[in-house]
Order: structure tokens, then sequence, then C-alpha cells
């Protein structure tokens, strides 16, 4: 089959679920991850051409796609911050938007010689994590999360990035205190109200986990408060909490923040104008 041909039909067959660029995008994907193929091959060889055997595997992924299925999940595989992360059922997706928190993090540090303490709450792939400890090299990251399958997948991530990252089972719900205390904390935790799932895409539904997606209607605050609670007792003074937010609550978690006497609140909209980060700073009063 001609290269050509295939992208039509990946396009006839996923325009009803996809935008044109993203299904170019979702193929040009797979033919780097099944061949080696680049996406510039069609424009430079028109007439590119793939064998019955190199066709198959294409195919049994439009399949799964047909399904809703991320292609993250097919190729086990995401880009993040420069780097490339394993991906399965038992995590997020990294998503592009919190490279933005990364960086909002790394400009307020000025000095990345300093050598800090600094937690990730719900690590998940490690996508925060360790994009942090390869830009922080003398700094010392932990990653926390409930789920084991994750930090087994996280601590593949890491030593496939080549960065020392302390990984700690613990349910932020129920945990109090570590044996350190923190410079940075920062967590993108569960945010999502069950009563918007409706307005989400398939892909993200049926497939990623719900655990670290969805928050009860009647607690949509509720990891927040739980770690503004953990980083009274474990920030330094002066530490700074950083958060990913849901996009309708960022006045709301403003209000927890100051009512747990953190300072110098910033609420950050993102490129699109939607409230998506907020940051705090603890200066050391305790519980």
């Amino acid at each position: 089959m001609l290269l050509r041909e295939l992208r039509k039909l990946y396009h006839k067959e996923l325009e009803a679920i996809y935008p044109v660029s993203e299904i170019d995008s979702i193929l040009d994907i797979l033919l780097e991850y099944y061949h080696g193929i680049g996406r510039f091959v069609l424009a430079l060889q028109p007439g590119f051409s793939l064998t019955k055997k190199e066709e198959q595997p294409l195919i049994e992924a439009l399949a799964r796609l047909l399904e809703e299925e991320p292609v993250q999940y097919i190729t086990g595989s995401a880009h993040f911050f420069g780097l490339d992360f394993k991906v399965n059922a038992n995590v997020l997706i990294p998503r592009p938007e919190t490279e933005d928190l990364i960086r909002w993090i790394l400009e307020g540090l000025g000095d990345k010689k300093q050598k800090l303490n600094i937690l990730d709450i719900g690590t998940g792939s490690g996508n925060i994590a360790i994009s942090l400890a390869s830009q922080l090299p003398q700094s010392q990251v932990y990653a926390l999360d409930i789920s084991q399958q994750a930090l087994d997948l996280a601590e593949i991530n890491a030593r496939a990035n080549q960065v020392d990252v302390k990984f700690i089972s613990g349910d932020i719900r129920k945990l109090n205190s570590l044996d350190r205390s923190f410079n940075i904390i920062v967590s993108n935790p569960p945010y999502v109200r069950i009563s918007e799932s409706r307005e989400m895409k398939n892909n993200v539904k049926k497939y990623e986990p719900w655990q670290a997606l969805f928050v009860p209607d009647e607690a949509p605050l509720l990891f927040y408060e739980c770690i503004a609670n953990f980083g009274r007792k474990n920030l330094k003074q002066g530490g700074q909490l950083y958060l990913e937010i849901n996009q309708y609550l960022g006045n709301e978690v403003v209000q927890l923040l100051k009512e747990k006497d953190y300072k110098h609140i910033e609420l950050k909209p993102d490129l699109f104008g939607k409230d998506r980060m907020v940051k705090a700073v603890f200066n050391g009063k305790t519980l």
C-alpha cells in the first residue's frame, strides 16, 4: 500500500473522532514507532509504499484507534518536556499544559545549582519529578504515589532518563508527614468532578485511570486540602507549593490556601486564558 493511501484510509476512518491535524500526527507517531519512518517521508517520496507485513501493525493500530484508545497507550510511550516516558493504563498520559507548571517552577528558582528537596505528590508516570530532576541535578527529588503499579513504571522512566528520584508509596489523604522537609512541593492531583466526565472525550474516560482523574462532586478540593495540610507540616520556611488545578475552581483553591495561611498566592492562566496553576508560599506557621 502506498503511504499516501494509508493516510487517506486513516482520515476516512478517524475523521468522526479526531481533527484532521491530529489524525496526521497520530499516523506520524505510529509510523515512527513501528518502522522508524519520519514525518517528512511522504513529502519527500510521494511514491513511498509499505509491504503487507509493514501495513499489518498500522491496520491493527487503526482498529484500536477506532475504539478511541489513546495512541500513547498503543505505543506505550509519551513525549514530555523533551524526555520520553513509558506509559500504560496505570498512569495518566502526560499533558503539554503540565510542562508550563515545570517551567513556572524553574523560572522561580533563578539559580538551578541550589540543593533543594522537592516532592511531587501523585507522580503517576513520574513525568513531573523526572523532568525536574533532569533540570536540577543538584537537588533531590522525591515522588509519592498511592499506586504501586505507577511507582514501578515511574522507576523505569527514571532509570531510562538517567536521573535520581526517590520514590515513596503512600496516600496523601492519610499521610501526615515524612522524615524530611521540602523547599518545593508540586502536584497535579485528581481534580475533575464526576459530573464533568460527560464533557470529556472517550479516549480519556474509557482508558485513563479514574483514580488519577476524578474527585466526588461534593468534595472537589479533597486533594488540595490534603496537600495544603501536608505542606504546612513538611515545607521549609518560605517553601513553595505549586499545583495544577481544575480550570473552574481557581478561586476556590486560592481561598483554601489563604485559609491554610499560605501567602503570595498566584493564580496562573494557560495560553487559552483558563486558570490552570496556582503557586503559594508557606512562611512556617504550623498546625
